[in-house]
């Protein structure tokens, strides 16, 4: 029964993404000329969750994608109507096993948050402890499942409409990308990964930063339980000047946990954007939603750190030596002509200061993303692709510079004493 329900509603997912897809295409081909970043984007938002997903990770890869998919992808929406309650309630408890009654003696029926995968409620467990529980969209693995087969398929077209793109980089990813959100559908995994994140904060005697704790008795592959936290969000500047902590330090307490779970832990929190990244009402800082994490080779991060260095120090030929480290190349570089085509980026960018570069508060305040994309169309003009695990590092960095803007402008992380990024 399971199974001719999933080819029926595959089926179904295939029609309306055909539906969807099939006049737009005949459209662009009509005109003679390829969408607009604008046009794909809206596309993607129409087709649903897989392909927003999709337009998330095209916004967080400047050195895969053109620039001006790049800035269009960052209005992807990430938020959709929530589900009503009363098919909350049937996921939970089928899920659980349990009347919602026996396990929780409150739950808010108004969502606190809406997303493509899942809807977050506040709730009271039975035995008085605050939580929030995340629950699973109906049919969001069977869309996902459908939907990546069909992606081998359209990632041809999106090659061959979409100018300057890498010819193949885009297919390579899309089984990387299948797995990542599947992972983001497996409760089980994600309560796993606050778990062994927990145990790794307190190995370390981390006092500064928390991660919720999940009640594994009220969570499964569907539904997730967990410790609820009180604060605010780390960009919310009323909110953290009224709360009386020091932000900037709880910032530079984020980031070295995050540098040191580089090397120290298993993994390392693959999307600690603003929602979540938390400063709590005890002043540590909450990191959340463990859904999207990453790991990465040692010599990968030796390397990644090695490229950082030699962009605050504008040492071109380093920089040539470890992006080819990084990354992958079917043909021999010509180390010295890539170093002076970096060096010509630089000197036309006129970013002279460091500051500019790798602190905060330079000229412009997105530089680290104007100067990383630059870096990015470099690499692919010699054939250099980058793995995943350098995206998710690089699209991290970025986030720590948008708030190092906001909370401590003018502080270089590669010459500040409170920064410690390469941690054995």
């Amino acid at each position: 029964m399971q199974l001719a329900e999933l080819g029926v509603r595959g089926s179904m997912r295939l029609f309306q993404t055909f539906a969807a897809v099939y006049p737009k295409a005949l459209r662009w081909i009509y005109r003679w000329s390829p969408p607009s970043p604008a046009e794909m984007r809206e596309l993607f938002e129409t087709l649903g969750v897989t392909y927003i997903k999709f337009g998330q990770f095209i916004a967080s890869s400047p050195s895969i994608f053109p620039k001006e998919y790049v800035d269009e992808f960052q209005k992807c929406l990430d938020q959709t109507p929530a589900i009503p309650f009363r098919k909350v309630k049937a996921i939970i408890e089928s899920d659980l096993g349990k009347p919602l009654d026996r396990i929780y003696s409150y739950i808010d029926e108004r969502p606190l948050a809406s997303a493509s995968i899942a809807q977050v409620h506040a709730a009271t467990l039975t035995t008085g402890e605050d939580v929030v529980v995340k629950v699973q969209k109906p049919g969001v693995r069977m869309t996902l499942t459908t939907d990546l087969n069909a992606v081998y398929l359209l990632t041809r077209l999106f090659e061959m409409i979409v100018p300057n793109l890498d010819r193949g980089a885009v297919a390579d990813i899309v089984e990387e990308m299948y797995q990542a959100m599947l992972d983001e559908c497996d409760f089980v995994k994600e309560a796993d990964n606050l778990t062994q994140f927990g145990r790794y904060l307190s190995s370390t005697g981390n006092t500064s930063v928390l991660v919720p704790r999940p009640y594994l008795q009220a969570s499964n592959e569907r539904v997730l339980t967990m410790e609820r936290f009180y604060g605010v969000a780390l960009t919310d500047m009323d909110a953290l000047e009224a709360s009386g902590h020091d932000a900037a330090q709880s910032l530079f307490n984020a980031m070295n946990t995050w540098f040191a779970s580089l090397t120290q832990c298993d993994f390392f929190h693959a999307d600690l954007h603003s929602g979540n990244l938390m400063l709590l009402e005890n002043g540590c800082v909450g990191f959340i939603d463990f859904g999207m994490v990453g790991r990465i080779k040692p010599s990968v991060w030796e390397a990644t750190f090695a490229l950082f260095m030699a962009v605050n120090q504008q040492d071109y030929a380093q920089m040539a030596k470890s992006m080819l480290a990084i990354g992958v190349t079917r043909k021999e570089v010509n180390v010295d002509e890539l170093a002076r085509d970096i060096e010509k980026l630089f000197r036309r960018l006129d970013a002279m200061e460091p500051e500019y570069l790798l602190g905060s508060g330079g000229s412009e305040p997105d530089g680290v993303t104007n100067l990383m994309t630059e870096l990015g169309d470099i690499a692919k003009s010699y054939g250099i692709r980058f793995p995943r695990s350098f995206t998710m590092l690089l699209k991290q960095f970025l986030y720590f510079d948008r708030y190092m803007d906001l909370l401590a402008p003018g502080v270089n992380i590669f010459g500040d004493e409170r920064f410690d990024l390469y941690q054995e």
